[in-house]
């Protein structure tokens, strides 16, 4: 009985490295203070999935809050660069996907971008930072 609860503690010591790996991520883009934001989720299930489900939060408390899957991003973050679009309407633009975000209605939806010109000023990007997600916000001179 005791052999084999020893087992069982060494194998779940064993799988704390294995699970270390799997990333669990939300990183916010803070609009205007801590009550609107929009904030990118990544998550991987297990550590051998090469996919990792996304998912943009638009949030303007008290009034909106809505979670929103986007399509699935790789293990290494593709930046996600966010521009203005109008008012409480922002764009973003990971790879080849488009989208656009409101925090006014609360949604996020995919955006076909004929053009693939950015409707207005970049706001910053979701990027990596020593092996993190993090927002990082465009210079205020826009270079």
């Amino acid at each position: 009985m005791r052999i084999a609860r020893l087992r069982r503690v060494l194998m779940a010591l064993a799988l704390l490295p294995v699970l270390a790996a799997c990333e669990n991520s939300a990183t916010a883009y803070m609009v205007d203070g801590k009550d609107h934001a929009l904030v990118l989720v990544r998550e991987q299930k297990f550590f051998w999935d090469g996919e990792l489900k996304q998912a943009v939060i638009a949030s303007r408390l008290p009034k909106c809050q809505k979670r929103v899957s986007i399509h699935p991003g790789s293990t290494t973050l593709v930046e996600m660069r966010v521009y203005e679009a109008g008012d409480l309407l922002w764009a973003l633009q990971q790879g080849p996907h488009w989208y656009l975000a409101s925090t006014e209605v609360c949604r996020v939806q995919d955006w076909d971008n004929a053009s693939g010109q950015p409707p207005g000023r970049l706001v910053g990007s979701f990027t990596l930072r020593d092996g993190a997600p993090v927002f990082v916000a465009a210079p205020a001179d826009g270079g």
